[in-house]
């Protein structure tokens, strides 16, 4: 190394936002074993935590540029992979003697999803979330103005097309899609209108100020 080479680093609300971002990649598949009420609509839990990723990868690509949005949606896939692989590893190992079968049992109904699932859920992330990206980076234009409108709008086009592309890979055929699909639209439009914006304008200050220190 020359006296003259200088040493990379990550700034510090982008390594925040990472570790923040491969958490909730982790934890949404898990979340999503269970549905929850709203109101009159029942969503899958895990609509929370993938929320969580379309504020974090639109955010970073708002302070950090498209190229490092997409980086981080790509580098999203490898703790998901990861947390699949161990889960199934864990699944095979037999359990100690003296846990209780009901218990047992329960675990394995959360965790044990199927193959088609898993599938499933790696398309619709990696397409939705590129896609809040592009977006979100693509209206921003010379000025980068109107950055709740921009975010908004990223994340119920993103979202939407999460929902589509999962419920039809995951239950095409095994279920009636047009009973399962517009619950889960229809929830998580509203949810990314109301939340993405003022999320994502908050974790955009918190970089900028990590950063400034």
């Amino acid at each position: 190394m020359t006296a003259n080479s200088e040493t990379k680093h990550i700034p510090r609300g982008l390594f925040v936002i990472c570790v923040l971002y491969g958490g909730m990649a982790s934890l949404a598949g898990i979340l999503g074993n269970k549905l929850v009420a709203l109101g009159p609509l029942a969503v899958e839990a895990g609509i929370f935590a993938f929320i969580l990723l379309v504020v974090l990868a639109g955010a970073v690509a708002e302070v950090y540029g498209r190229a490092t949005g997409n980086r981080i949606v790509v580098f999203g896939f490898v703790p998901i992979i990861v947390s699949m692989i161990l889960i199934q590893l864990v699944l095979a190992l037999p359990p100690a003697s003296f846990w209780e079968e009901e218990k047992r049992v329960a675990f394995d109904i959360i965790l044990n999803q199927s193959t088609r699932l898993m599938f499933a859920g790696i398309i619709a992330y990696g397409t939705s979330q590129l896609l809040n990206v592009f977006i979100i980076t693509r209206l921003k234009g010379e000025g980068g103005k109107l950055l709740w409108l921009r975010s908004m709008i990223a994340g119920v086009v993103s979202q939407a097309v999460d929902t589509v592309i999962f419920i039809t890979i995951a239950f095409y055929g095994v279920a009636p899609l047009m009973k399962i699909m517009p619950g889960q639209l229809l929830a998580k439009v509203i949810l990314s209108a109301v939340f993405v914006p003022p999320l994502v304008y908050g974790i955009v200050r918190l970089a900028k100020r990590l950063d400034a220190e």
